[in-house]
């Protein structure tokens, strides 16, 4: 009897495919690259996800998020992630954390617990500290580097930090990880130089923006993305994933 993974099956094989179905994967940051990571996950059978976001769904996510809907809004992406993938595979055992992984809430999460840990949050401080915890478990990961600002998906590439180019937050990344002795770290990031919105677009947009909206970041530059290369981004993510655990079975 075919079932919701018999598609799948067929290019993957039953053994792999028990393997994704004992894998334990946490996806850091459901936003526009983890929350398609996260659905992408779901749905090649891996059977148990964690699911870690503080934000919550605001109106100006709806162009690039999958949790993002008019019926969403104000939800906490990390619990509206968590009903999707119930809907797509009931036996995925999910857990979703509403919080910030920073320092002060890093020990509630022990990342020795999972086979693979997806880092698609969207700050220096909290990607390095992923970074040096998995490495200091001995769990795999794999970052997300900047999708905003980019308009080609074709330019996205996977690599390790050390062979990155062009995006300023690889550079960033790939800088400190020396300091901190990780030779390695798998990244998906673009070759795409940055498209800067102009500052008559940028000011149009503080003007416009309420000044309660979770997303109004302020006068340093608002981040300006679509709904193509994030996505992309996030199925790269979940892809290598998939492969990586398939492999080390």
């Amino acid at each position: 009897m075919t079932n919701r993974f018999s598609r799948t099956q067929l290019l993957f094989g039953p053994e792999a495919m028990d393997t994704l179905a004992r894998a334990h994967v946490a996806v850091f940051g459901i936003g526009g690259v983890g929350g398609f990571c996260a659905e992408a996950l779901a749905r090649s059978g891996v059977g148990a996800i964690d699911l870690v976001d503080h934000d919550v769904v605001s109106p100006t996510n709806i162009n690039r998020q999958i949790v993002a809907l008019e019926s969403t809004i104000g939800q906490a992406k990390a619990h509206v992630m968590a009903q999707r993938i119930a809907d797509i595979n009931p036996a995925c055992r999910v857990t979703a954390r509403t919080c910030f992984y920073l320092p002060d809430t890093a020990d509630e999460i022990d990342l020795a617990q999972f086979d693979y840990v997806v880092d698609a949050v969207d700050t220096v401080t909290a990607k390095l500290l992923l970074i040096e915890r998995a490495h200091a478990a001995g769990t795999p990961i794999i970052s997300s580097m900047g999708a905003a600002n980019k308009l080609d998906p074709t330019a996205l590439e996977v690599a390790d930090i050390n062979k990155t180019s062009i995006c300023p937050l690889a550079k960033i990344i790939r800088k400190e990880c020396r300091k901190r002795g990780i030779d390695h770290l798998k990244v998906v990031y673009s070759r795409e130089p940055a498209v800067q919105p102009s500052e008559e677009a940028q000011k149009a947009y503080l003007e416009a923006a309420d000044d309660s909206a979770p997303d109004k970041f302020g006068r340093a530059g608002i981040p300006a993305s679509n709904a193509f290369v994030p996505p992309a981004a996030g199925l790269i993510l979940a892809s290598e994933v998939v492969k990586d655990l398939i492999a080390s079975a």
